[in-house]
C-alpha cells in the first residue's frame, strides 16, 4: 500500500474538484492510502475557512469508499488529511456500480429498440 497524494488550491474551480477527487476515490479503490492537501498561497491563508470547506467537501464525497485516517490538520500554509480505502465500503460501492451500469444497459437497449420500431 502506498500513499497516493492530490493537491487542491484553496480557491480551486468545481470542474477540478470533482476531477481530482474522482482520482482519489480510484486510488482508494485500487487499494492505496490517500493524502489529500489543500495548499494556501500567499495572503490566502488569512481565510482558512475556504480551505476547510473544501476539504469537508472532498471528504464528503469520499466517505463511501474510504475512512478518515487523520483528520484535516495545518501544517504550515498546508492543510492535510490522510484517508484509507474501506473494503466493506468499497465492495458496497462497486456492486451499486455494477446494478446502474445494468440499468443504464437495460435503458440504452429499449431506446435501441424504440429508434428501429419507429423507422
Amino acid at each position: 500500500m502506498s500513499v497516493k497524494e492530490i493537491r487542491f488550491n484553496a480557491n480551486t474551480d468545481v470542474h477540478d474538484i470533482e476531477f481530482k477527487t474522482r482520482h482519489l476515490k480510484q486510488f482508494l479503490i485500487d487499494g492505496h492510502k490517500v493524502k489529500a492537501t489543500v495548499i494556501y498561497k500567499g495572503r490566502m491563508i488569512t481565510h482558512p475557512e475556504f480551505g476547510r470547506k473544501l476539504m469537508n467537501d472532498i471528504l464528503a464525497q469520499l466517505v463511501d469508499v474510504g475512512k478518515i485516517d487523520s483528520s484535516p490538520k495545518m501544517e504550515g500554509k498546508m492543510l492535510t488529511a490522510y484517508l484509507i480505502p474501506d473494503k466493506t465500503k468499497i465492495q458496497a460501492y462497486k456492486v451499486k456500480q455494477e446494478k446502474e451500469m445494468k440499468i443504464q444497459a437495460k435503458t440504452e437497449v429499449a431506446q435501441k429498440t424504440d429508434d428501429t420500431k419507429t423507422a
